[in-house]
């Protein structure tokens, strides 16, 4: 790495999206400035009592992994768990702010017509409709409303799945991150394992930071896929992994492709259980790893995160593997919990574990919210990792 900067931005994207922040910082915050997602007046209705939740989230690079091992194996499957990837970041965004439903779901797909065939479209939307039903079984209605399909070969140099979600929810119902204060508990769910919900096992590796994964891992002989990497990239940074093509689907490869979890159906126990006047905040653990809830809260605050789940495998190959520093690793991946919420009693959290257990989810309380007395105008999070002790 050159002159500190963090890997991941070598490789032309950023955990942190400070570029991103700087130029909507000037923009309406919505009526709850503060909460994890954006909230604008009853926009639909016109109704004072109610608010509109509107987000848009897709998959990412992950579809660039799907798409090596779909032209590698012809395993159209893979294809399936974008979808799921694209909306569950959509869903569960919006479930931490307390929206549950009912969504209207749209599906927006550009790509590289010369390189995505008919047969792999089809799959996305069938996917798209299919998940929604799934949802709704487990008691998050959606509505599947089509979307659009763009054939942008001059812009999109494979493929590119995003949805959008749209839903109405009662005012007094939000739940508003910028209410969390000292002192608070943590506490962590797991992206492993099978939920209830589940049809297979996951490895919680999420949608997040997928670039330096897939790059980390695989190796040189998969460049030859030019279009799965920006042209302005190190070439020393491209593919530097040791996995070769002929270990293609390798155990590790479907690890890394696992579908990001669905989390609604467990916060909506959660709010049920624990009361929304208990829970202070949840944070979805996307963009900027362990390091996202750093974002919300109040000021001087410390969230100090000291009994974090075990590093699950997938986390630790991308680690060995890509010679990543952890304190990287901890802002860029979720590390083995993808929810946090953030709750004002022991007995609070203590039911929050309950509910989790009821969904065939591994909870526990990772840390605590503390005053930060070094600067009582900023916030900032504290990761105690082994023998390691991270600040940011």
């Amino acid at each position: 790495m050159g002159n500190n900067t963090p890997l991941y931005e070598e490789r032309g994207v950023s955990s942190s999206k400070e570029n991103v922040q700087a130029a909507i910082k000037n923009l309406d915050p919505g009526i709850f400035p503060g909460a994890f997602c954006k909230i604008l007046p009853d926009v639909l209705v016109g109704d004072d009592n109610f608010c509109t939740i509107q987000h848009v989230d897709g998959a990412g690079t992950k579809s660039a992994l799907a798409y090596l091992v779909w032209k590698e194996t012809g395993d159209l499957s893979v294809w399936k768990g974008i979808v799921q990837d694209s909306l569950a970041m959509n869903i569960n965004d919006a479930a931490c702010v307390g929206s549950l439903g009912p969504f209207v779901v749209s599906l927006s797909i550009a790509r590289n017509k010369a390189r995505i065939p008919g047969e792999v479209i089809s799959t996305l939307i069938e996917a798209c409709d299919k998940l929604c039903s799934e949802l709704t079984n487990w008691g998050i209605p959606c509505h599947f409303a089509g979307g659009e399909t763009a054939d942008l070969g001059d812009l999109a140099r494979t493929i590119i799945v995003d949805n959008t979600i749209t839903s109405r929810m009662r005012r007094d119902r939000v739940i508003n991150a910028a209410n969390i204060k000292s002192p608070a508990i943590l506490v962590g769910f797991s992206s492993t394992g099978q939920a209830s919900w589940e049809p297979a096992w996951n490895s919680g590796v999420g949608s997040n930071g997928l670039t330096n994964a897939r790059h980390s891992v695989l190796g040189r002989a998969f460049r030859v896929y030019t279009e799965t990497y920006a042209p302005e990239t190190s070439i020393d940074l491209v593919y530097s992994g040791k996995l070769g093509l002929d270990r293609l689907p390798s155990v590790f490869v479907r690890q890394l492709l696992s579908p990001t979890r669905t989390y609604a159906p467990l916060i909506s126990l959660l709010i049920k259980s624990v009361g929304h006047e208990h829970v202070m905040g949840l944070i979805h653990c996307s963009g900027g790893g362990q390091t996202k809830i750093k974002n919300f809260g109040s000021p001087g605050i410390t969230y100090r995160k000291n009994n974090l789940f075990p590093t699950p495998e997938v986390f630790e190959l991308i680690q060995k593997e890509g010679q990543i520093p952890w304190k990287e690793m901890f802002a860029t991946f979720n590390m083995g919990h993808m929810l946090e919420a953030v709750v004002d009693s022991r007995e609070a959290a203590e039911i929050c574990l309950g509910a989790a257990r009821d969904c065939m989810i591994d909870a526990r309380i990772i840390g605590e919210v503390i005053l930060n007395k070094g600067n009582p105008d900023s916030r900032r999070v504290i990761i105690e990792h082994e023998r390691s002790f991270f600040t940011y």
